[in-house]
């Protein structure tokens, strides 16, 4: 806008108004050359001087045997000497030289005449309007003013919304923004509010969760309790010992599905070095690591050891032989499980994330578990901003990633 407003500027109204001047200029050195050529000696040339100087900001000095100088310097507005040129060209006769950047407030316009050179000292307001250079100062001065203003104004509209995101992204992974408090705009300030009531909500989801499948696995565990005392006291046949396998499973249900339902668990975030939580959590596992920088990352240690323990179970489960290795990016830190199991096919590998889940084509149904291992174990990784990965392992059968961020 300003380029287009400084265009417009010079182009119409002080174009116009400097030709006008440079006009007025041009006229008055072809008058003095015409008048002095009527009379070509020292004394005219001192006259038409005295006769300029005091009125019309003229001064006129005649060089005997001197000649118009060969070499030229433009201005740095081009206009201003184009300007002048063509209003000499228009006006005088005989050949003309002129320097508008020698003096900072003259012009100097020499004209050739068979004694030599007519030497004209014009003001420089008289050729040039001078409110040009007023313009462009405060065309200057006022871009930069709205440019710091503009950027201070969305810098205020801008911290707000990437608190915002902040708080978001430290929700998603189960860390405190109790210190969150919507400002900004007005929208900003809803966005940060409807926000708020999210989070209330699904806390009070989870809370609901937890407490039902807490109850129900409460009031469950009394009459199993009292039916492993009675099959306790019975004679122990293949009948009864049937039996109390279908108990034990049931309470092996009961336990996974209490698990389950405190999946996002209450424990805090911790600073924990990265090489001591990986050998903590592997440890008595034969671990294949490439070399990684050591640094300290948040994280809730247990929970993610239960992560891991349950993509390692996960692969016993279904494979002879299992191999954890770690290596590490410049953004993240990334687990491998592989094993030499049966696999899943790549068109079922996001539904084994849901919960009681069992895919029975590639997995055995005989195999304990209710189908809550790998989603408890995405719910970790998701709650700490990382995610796990399925695909084909080198060893034959599936590779699971857990890709953690640094």
């Amino acid at each position: 806008m300003q380029m287009m407003v400084a265009w417009f500027f010079f182009n119409a109204h002080w174009a116009r108004v400097t030709s006008s001047l440079s006009d007025s200029v041009a006229a008055d050195v072809a008058v003095a050359t015409q008048l002095f050529q009527e009379n070509p000696t020292g004394e005219y040339a001192k006259k038409l001087d005295a006769l300029l100087r005091p009125d019309m900001e003229l001064s006129v000095v005649l060089r005997l045997n001197d000649t118009l100088p060969t070499s030229r310097r433009n201005s740095f507005f081009s206009n201003l000497d184009k300007t002048l040129r063509q209003s000499l060209t228009d006006a005088v006769d005989v050949p003309f030289w002129f320097d508008t950047t020698r003096y900072p407030n003259h012009i100097d316009i020499r004209v050739q005449v068979d004694e030599g050179v007519l030497r004209f000292v014009a003001a420089r307001e008289r050729v040039f309007a001078p409110t040009g250079y007023v313009f462009i100062f405060w065309l200057i001065t006022a871009t930069v003013v709205l440019s710091l203003i503009s950027i201070l104004f969305i810098r205020r509209q801008s911290d707000p919304i990437r608190e915002l995101a902040d708080a978001a992204a430290a929700f998603g992974k189960g860390q405190d923004i109790s210190g969150f408090k919507p400002r900004g705009a007005s929208e900003v300030r809803l966005a940060g509010q409807s926000f708020l009531k999210m989070r209330h909500r699904i806390r009070r989801h989870l809370e609901q969760r937890t407490l039902m499948l807490a109850g129900v696995s409460h009031d469950l565990r009394t009459p199993l309790t009292r039916l492993k005392l009675q099959l306790a006291m019975q004679e122990d046949t293949e009948d009864t010992r049937a039996a109390r396998r279908d108990v034990d499973e049931m309470e092996a249900m009961l336990t996974g599905y209490l698990d389950f339902a405190r999946g996002m668990g209450k424990e805090k975030p911790s600073r924990i070095s990265l090489s001591d939580f990986i050998a903590s959590a592997l440890k008595g596992k034969a671990v294949a690591t490439e070399a990684f920088e050591d640094r300290e990352i948040s994280i809730r240690p247990m929970m993610l050891k239960r992560c891991l323990g349950n993509l390692i179970n996960n692969a016993l489960k279904y494979a002879e032989n299992c191999c954890v290795s770690v290596t590490q990016t410049d953004k993240f830190i990334m687990i491998f499980v592989d094993d030499d199991g049966p696999g899943i096919p790549s068109g079922q590998r996001q539904a084994v994330f849901k919960a009681f889940q069992r895919l029975d084509d590639a997995r055995n149904q005989n195999t304990e578990g209710v189908g809550l291992g790998l989603s408890i174990a995405q719910d970790i990784a998701q709650l700490h901003g990382g995610t796990i990965l399925l695909s084909d392992s080198e060893m034959g059968g599936l590779r699971a990633t857990l890709r953690l961020p640094l």
